[in-house]
């Protein structure tokens, strides 16, 4: 159940058995094994002890920010150059390139998507 909730979110270039229950569990089994078991601490009685699952949450979760941190200084920086192109095409200055840049526009877009 969990694979088909989260195959609406599926990065482009996936091979179709990317989200089967059979994959899923390989690559969740792979995770349990490539993690350090967290050692136990003692303590109180209802201390919270991290577990496994914890662990691959916040490494999982850490990496990911560090990719969105990525596409999002790489989305400023192109629109930075897209609005810099903007402007110098109002000016006049970049008719020569109209065509190529227009091409240069569609592929970014296409990309996005």
């Amino acid at each position: 159940s969990v694979s088909r909730a989260i195959k609406p979110f599926a990065e482009p270039g996936r091979p179709p058995d990317w989200f089967s229950q059979k994959h899923c569990a390989s690559q969740y089994s792979e995770l349990l094994e490539t993690t350090e078991t967290p050692k136990r601490k003692r303590g109180e009685k209802g201390e919270v002890v991290e577990t496994v699952e914890d662990v691959i949450v916040r490494k999982l979760t850490a990496e990911r920010v560090e990719e969105l941190k990525k596409i999002i200084k790489e989305t400023q920086e192109k629109y930075r150059q897209l609005k810099k192109d903007a402007e110098l095409i109002q000016a006049g200055h970049m008719d020569n390139r109209l065509e190529e840049l227009c091409n240069e526009i569609m592929m970014w877009v296409i990309q996005l998507f």
